[in-house]
């Protein structure tokens, strides 16, 4: 008897407990209803991976999702086909925004070239181990360029770009994701035009070396060049390399004239003049 009883109570709050279950679904689901109901969505292209630099979307590289409408983030697409075909000018991870900052034009192309800010160039330049801080020179780092060289006064090393930031190490447009170093026998470098005339002058002319910086330091620091004259003998600082002695041209004053040895005095007698020669 006691047993039916348990049994009969354990059935009874099994109904009970399902019964509550099914009315808090109930309620969650039409509180759902009313929060789309309310909340107006549209849909949102973002990445499906982690995409490259330079890298050329494709249909599979891409995700809609819905997004609420007044919070769309600006230069966002709401359609796959706008953004395929366009490649990317910075990476972008996983579930990111695809915005329109971001690709380049259809007409850009695709590669190293569409990161290339206008007025801007890339430059490649062969480098070891050694002037690539053995490896630690990744792409997105920060270097300053220093050239020694032989000067009018013996050997001399000099600092001739500051905060030069790198674009590629090699054929690779991605820093590894673990921090670990890139060997490559070619560094391209992001330069002004005037600059890449320098850094091209001085790696044909001169050994460089690159001295990596903290990518936010944007300090211009101009550090005056070292001499081998000072640094090995303990001479005195040359004068700066084309540096131009200039003598200064004293103007002679002007020659002055002789006096003349006599001249002539007009002299009045009523309506006659007489020209008399007078000596000095």
């Amino acid at each position: 008897m006691n047993r039916d009883r348990l049994l009969m109570g354990l059935a009874v709050a099994l109904v009970v407990a399902f019964a509550a279950s099914w009315y808090v679904y109930r309620q969650i689901r039409q509180a759902q209803s009313v929060a789309r109901a309310t909340v107006k969505v549209s849909p949102v292209v973002l990445a499906a991976a982690p995409l490259k630099l330079g890298q050329r979307l494709e249909d599979k590289d891409l995700k809609l999702v819905d997004w609420p409408a007044d919070q769309k983030p600006v230069g966002s697409f709401s359609r796959k086909e706008d953004c395929v075909g366009r490649a990317l000018v910075a990476p972008v991870i996983e579930n990111e925004n695809i915005l329109e900052q971001k690709l380049a034009s259809k007409e850009g192309g695709a590669g190293l070239s569409v990161s290339i800010p206008p007025g801007m160039r890339a430059l490649s330049v062969g480098v070891d181990d050694v002037v690539a801080v053995s490896g630690f020179v990744t792409v997105g780092t920060v270097v300053d360029v220093m050239v020694t060289g032989m000067g009018p006064t013996g050997p001399v090393t000099r600092t001739i770009l500051e905060h030069a930031r790198v674009l590629a190490v090699g054929q690779q447009l991605q820093a590894d994701v673990n921090g670990k170093p890139q060997t490559a026998p070619v560094v391209t470098f992001l330069v002004t035009p005037e600059d890449g005339e320098r850094l091209t002058l001085a790696a044909s002319q001169g050994k460089i070396h690159l001295a990596l910086r903290n990518t936010v330091d944007t300090a211009d620091v101009s550090p005056p060049p070292a001499y081998g004259t000072v640094m090995f003998l303990g001479g005195p600082v040359p004068a700066a390399a084309g540096e131009v002695t200039r003598r200064v041209m004293v103007k002679a004053p002007p020659p002055v004239a002789a006096p003349p040895a006599s001249f002539t005095v007009q002299v009045y007698h009523g309506d006659k003049v007489e020209n008399q020669v007078v000596p000095h």
